[in-house]
């Protein structure tokens, strides 16, 4: 690869970590190139996109991107791929899935929103995020019930009223 084509890459992962805001780095060494192969048809599945890279080029592409990707510099060792997803959790379900039929890949870390998860032990707290939507919608949830609980308590209460009203302009 030369120079031109290592900026070139460099340019688009840097292109994919601002598009994507969801990326994981993983340790995809010593598979055979059919069980890459296995993989990256997988995470094509799932809609994944997965890039091998080497690690100085994937530096490159986090500095190239703005943002603090500092504490992932140090997983930056041996031989890295880089998963991109829309799904804060798409990769770390893929892994989860493929781990059940071999020791690979091992999760170096992931980039979540701004928010960074080091070493594969993170792999279970990665699968049960949710995402934007869920969240928001469960706060709106919250913020709906009381609400709606005074707005029930004035109807029945406004119900109770005038019947006292009409019992007593019945009487009067």
């Amino acid at each position: 690869m030369n120079k031109e084509e290592k900026h070139d890459l460099v340019l688009a992962l840097a292109d994919q970590i601002k598009e994507y805001g969801n990326f994981y780095i993983t340790d995809t060494a010593d598979l055979t190139v059919a069980k890459v192969n296995n993989i990256r048809r997988q995470c094509f599945e799932a809609d994944i996109t997965m890039q091998v890279a080497k690690n100085s080029l994937i530096k490159k592409a986090m500095e190239a991107a703005g943002g603090d990707f500092a504490p992932i510099y140090d997983v930056l060792k041996g031989s890295s791929s880089i998963l991109f997803s829309k799904s804060a959790t798409a990769p770390a379900k893929l892994i989860k899935a493929l781990r059940k039929k071999g020791d690979k890949p091992v999760l170096k870390a992931a980039y979540i929103d701004s928010s960074v998860f080091i070493g594969d032990n993170q792999l279970d707290t990665l699968t049960k995020l949710k995402s934007k939507e869920q969240l928001i919608g469960e706060i709106v949830g919250l913020l709906q019930s009381p609400a709606k609980n005074v707005i029930s308590a004035l109807q029945s209460g406004g119900s109770i009223i005038a019947g006292v009203v009409k019992t007593l302009q019945e009487r009067g």
